[in-house]
């Protein structure tokens, strides 16, 4: 790698735009997001930037990928998970799956209690009371069992929901955090499948 010195001030602050906006948002910004930062006419003159910093080995690039930008001591930074946000889930009426992979995210392990699987996108707020507000990434760890009292990810009949788990004789309840919605109640004659535990979230502005 080149000395820091080596580098034009303004390619020294387009690495420092990309390290913050990784730290905060846990991506890196696109060849737009840079554009648009400092001012450049088109993709094309932050392209011209983000290859030559990529020659002077600062950052690494994937081709034909988007938000493709990873800081070249990324892999010796452990500290930081990769993680896919599959979708959507509900927070409030169930909704129908939404299973692709839409980003992969950079995220500080620090912000979850056990480490996750994969992120959901909550839309709604039936669980506000527990601090996961409509837009926020939920962190889930992937299994199909939970304890009395988790919140869980659960597919009913078909459907996607986000709430806590209330085991009842003979089935379960699952229990909104907000006054404005009523507890779902599972008999029989539902299909539930846990499909996850919450461990925690990431709330981007």
């Amino acid at each position: 790698m080149c000395s820091m010195d080596t580098l034009t001030p303004k390619r020294r602050a387009i690495l420092d735009f990309i390290r913050e906006r990784i730290l905060e948002h846990g991506q890196p910004p696109s060849l737009a997001d840079i554009a648009t930062r400092f001012g450049f006419a088109s993709r094309s003159v932050a392209r011209k930037h983000i290859t030559a910093l990529c020659q002077a080995g600062y950052i690494d690039v994937t081709p034909n990928q988007a938000r493709s930008i990873r800081l070249a001591d990324a892999p010796r930074r452990p500290e930081l998970l990769e993680l896919p946000v599959l979708g959507r889930v509900a927070a409030g009426a169930p909704i129908g799956p939404d299973i692709d992979i839409h980003e992969r995210l950079l995220i500080d392990p620090s912000l979850f209690r056990r480490t996750p699987d994969y992120l959901l996108k909550v839309r709604g707020d039936s669980m506000i009371g527990d601090g996961i507000l409509d837009g926020d990434l939920v962190g889930i760890r992937q299994q199909g069992e939970a304890h009395e009292g988790q919140v869980v990810v659960a597919r009913l009949d078909g459907e996607v929901t986000i709430k806590r788990l209330q085991r009842l004789p003979g089935g379960y309840r699952l229990m909104p955090r907000n006054p404005a919605y009523a507890p779902i109640d599972v008999g029989p004659e539902h299909d539930l499948v846990i499909e996850g535990v919450f461990c925690g979230l990431v709330r981007r502005d």
